[in-house]
């Protein structure tokens, strides 16, 4: 379909337009610290997603995920800090935080609509005494995300409920898209055997979550 066709809004005023204006209550409900609400909903939540973008604002939002309580620490009541696991090292969102410092977190607790969304900026950091208090299975994080936050609020249930994510009768993982050894075989590693990439995909490749990952 041609571009041509479709209508763009282009200015503020053609999305108030549409969507309309913001409740007074949605406007002003964000906050420059935390409460002892954040502060347990930040100890519940096993994941959250870190949205950054590189000097030319190009953006990259990436999943972080450990035990509930092991996720995120809390340093004080505006700054935060989130474990980096060993991965894939790409680090896309690290280069990213190199070049320009804003981020934006949305933690997440499984079962519930509503979300805990953090905004700030951020620093990166390879040592500090609290990383004794970020041990997952005797291992220390390789680095972690300091985060000083501007904004926190909570999110509404809405998307949530739309896409029914937490609905188990719902889920589907494999109707259309195959398993993920078969994506890396399709696309990042054709020339491995599939038996291979479904054996580093497998039991081991979870064994490999905080220590030294499998090779590949």
């Amino acid at each position: 379909m041609s571009a041509e066709a479709w209508t763009e809004i282009a200015d503020d005023a053609a999305l108030a337009a549409l969507l309309g204006e913001p409740t007074v209550a949605a406007r002003n409900k964000e906050r420059a610290a935390l409460t002892d609400v954040d502060r347990d909903w930040l100890a519940s939540s096993p994941f959250c997603m870190l949205g950054t973008a590189d000097a030319q604002g190009r953006c990259d939002v990436s999943p972080k995920g450990d035990p509930a309580g092991r996720l995120v620490h809390v340093i004080d009541d505006t700054t935060i800090a989130i474990a980096e696991r060993p991965g894939n090292r790409r680090a896309d969102g690290y280069r990213n935080i190199l070049a320009n410092p804003q981020v934006g977190l949305n933690f997440l607790i499984p079962g519930r609509g509503d979300t805990l969304r953090i905004n700030g900026r951020a620093r990166l950091v390879s040592d500090a005494p609290f990383f004794d208090d970020m041990v997952v299975k005797g291992h220390r994080p390789l680095l972690v995300v300091v985060v000083e936050i501007e904004t926190i609020f909570f999110h509404c249930a809405k998307a949530f409920l739309r896409s029914q994510l937490w609905r188990p009768e719902t889920w589907e993982p494999e109707s259309r898209v195959p398993r993920r050894a078969v994506l890396s075989h399709r696309l990042e590693r054709p020339d491995t055997p599939l038996e291979e990439l479904d054996d580093y995909y497998g039991a081991r490749y979870e064994q490999g979550l905080y220590g030294t990952p499998p090779a590949s």
